[in-house]
């Protein structure tokens, strides 16, 4: 056996050129299905991190995934609002150590708009716990003044001390939105990318919200009346109402007590999710995407294992007279099917293994952007369990493959004579 182990090694060298390439192409395929599958592991964890280090998001009744859509996501918008003093009592419960009010509604240029407090610049986390990091300027400190994320900053080319405009609703002046053109925001701070919604959102003080709309009634500019921005200051901008609210709780296990204070609360009819329960459940309606990428990766991987059965079946008429003189230096048909079935898997064994430190080598570098523009922290770290499954089924699926040229090789093995019919 170990003679023609040596004979597969030496075989597949004089041949190192056809064969590389075949290598080559399941190296790539193999590091290919394994990056996806780390990928979709690593997507999955980063999407239930896409806000973190907090226990209740809390909003008007509805689904929990529309509630994490609004509040979380910025997408859509909510069934209803939660009136301020019912976010009052919540906020005073002896429970709660932090919370955040949340208003949304309005856009600018096709870009959410989002009220809240300069808390939220601290206490909002995201990934493995991260605080947001300002790339350029500070928190607001008077009405009329926004923090705009990456994109935002990116797309728009926006920079500090900028003057913008908001749109009333979701959309832009260009499509029908009217705007508060009377009460423009100067931009004092640029946040450093995320790869969460965050990138993507207007954030202003609470305040303002208000400010924006005190000569507005039932989201409708008021007929005559005009309120100039430097008059706003004499009016009351305690908001009357806000869209959702993130809570942070003092103990960990107060979290299902204060939920069902939330759910069952008598001022009006409120919802309190869990984040990583509710991400969960939104992950699963993504769950074909993800099959589906790992099906095309499965896909590639055949095709690498079946370009190398079509290049040892191409070679075996060429290798006909080889076999032969093996045949007569006392080699059997068993091992024409062991050396070529061997041959066949070393290319698998060999390829697979370049995949893998394919994969480690490409990690670390390729980790900074995808944590950049798509918020997925890639972890730098050996096989995983699933990963190694993978690994065996490629080299499973090669050594399966291999045994067609191999029983080829056979076949050939016991017709041919020392002189090959042409």
């Amino acid at each position: 056996m170990k003679a023609i182990l040596t004979l597969a090694v030496r075989s597949a060298w004089a041949r190192r050129l056809t064969l590389g390439v075949t290598l080559i192409s399941i190296a790539l395929s193999t590091a290919l299905l394994l990056a996806v599958e780390r990928v979709r592991v690593d997507a999955r964890a980063s999407f239930s991190q896409s806000v973190s280090g907090l226990d209740l998001v809390v909003g008007a009744r509805t689904g929990a995934v529309q509630l994490m859509l609004y509040a979380v996501f910025h997408s859509g918008a909510a069934t209803n609002n939660v009136a301020w003093k019912s976010y009052e009592v919540i906020a005073s419960h002896p429970a709660v150590a932090w919370s955040v009010p949340l208003s949304l509604g309005d856009s600018h240029r096709g870009y959410p708009v989002m009220g809240t407090t300069a808390e939220y610049f601290t206490r909002f986390k995201y990934g493995d716990k991260q605080a947001l990091q300002f790339a350029a300027g500070d928190p607001w400190k008077t009405v009329f003044e926004a923090v705009i994320g990456s994109d935002v900053a990116e797309q728009l080319g926006y920079p500090l001390a900028h003057v913008i405009k908001l749109n009333h609703g979701l959309g832009s002046a260009e499509s029908g939105q009217l705007e508060h053109g009377d009460k423009p925001v100067k931009v004092v701070g640029i946040l450093a990318p995320t790869g969460t919604p965050v990138d993507r959102t207007v954030l202003v003080n609470l305040e303002t919200i208000t400010a924006l709309h005190l000569d507005w009634v039932a989201g409708a500019p008021v007929a005559g009346l005009s309120i100039p921005a430097q008059f706003v200051a004499k009016f009351d901008l305690r908001p009357k109402e806000i869209t959702a609210a993130l809570v942070g709780l003092k103990q960990r296990s107060d979290v299902f007590r204060m939920q069902r204070f939330i759910n069952e609360f008598r001022g009006e009819p409120l919802l309190a999710v869990m984040p990583g329960v509710a991400l969960d459940e939104l992950w699963q309606t993504l769950g074909m995407v993800e099959k589906s990428l790992l099906a095309v990766s499965m896909l590639v991987v055949t095709i690498g294992l079946a370009g190398l059965i079509a290049v040892m079946l191409a070679s075996l008429n060429e290798r006909r007279r080889e076999l032969a003189i093996l045949r007569a230096l006392g080699a059997g048909p068993r091992d024409m099917f062991f050396m070529l079935t061997a041959e066949g898997l070393l290319v698998t064994v060999v390829g697979a293994a370049l995949g893998v430190l394919l994969l480690a080598a490409t990690t670390p570098l390729v980790a900074p952007l995808a944590q950049s523009q798509f918020g997925i922290v890639l972890q730098s770290r050996l096989l995983s369990v699933e990963e190694l499954r993978l690994f065996g089924a490629v080299v499973l699926a090669g050594f399966i493959a291999s045994l067609v040229p191999g029983w080829r090789a056979w076949r050939l093995s016991l017709a041919d004579g020392l002189t090959p019919r042409i």
